[in-house]
């Protein structure tokens, strides 16, 4: 019988968690939109510069919005972690981070807080890249254990 393979340990630092595949598409389409919307306007004989403005604007909106979908990771330095989800950011010691949660149907990795709360972490999600969105999530927790107050053997019991 063969060992087991060694749990890999923590990351070096800094590290970056985020859904490579995810930001990939979002920003591959919403550059592929804009650059349609704003062909289709220049190419309508039939409208007025402010009816093309307005088709560009659109484009620019769409892309926007995809950008802002894009954004999200999670950041871990020495000093903790920062959370950057779509619209927010949090800066958190390592102290006030007691567990890395992604259990199965998960949509994405949740912290939970010293102050009894729960944080989302849009940075690492399963959708189009489970087995990465598992990784990233070991290595958080890793770090976790390694340099905060997390209760490891209640975080294993959750799945991840």
């Amino acid at each position: 019988m063969s060992a087991p393979a060694p749990q890999p340990g923590p990351p070096a630092l800094p590290v970056t968690f985020r859904p490579t595949r995810t930001r990939i598409v979002l920003l591959t389409v919403g550059s592929v939109m804009f650059v349609v919307i704003t062909a289709v306007a220049l190419m309508l004989d039939k409208l007025n510069a402010g009816e093309r403005t307005s088709f560009v604007f659109t484009a620019l909106l769409f892309l926007g919005v995809l950008v802002m979908l894009a954004r999200p990771k999670v950041v871990a330095d020495d000093t903790g972690v920062t959370v950057v989800n779509i619209t927010r950011s949090r800066r958190l010691d390592w102290a006030e981070i007691l567990g890395v949660n992604l259990r199965s149907g998960d949509p994405w990795v949740f912290l939970d807080l010293s102050d009894g709360s729960s944080l989302p972490a849009l940075g690492i999600q399963p959708g189009i890249a489970r087995a990465q969105a598992i990784r990233d999530a070991r290595a958080l927790r890793a770090l976790m254990e390694s340099r905060g107050t997390g209760d490891a053997a209640r975080d294993r019991a959750d799945g991840v």
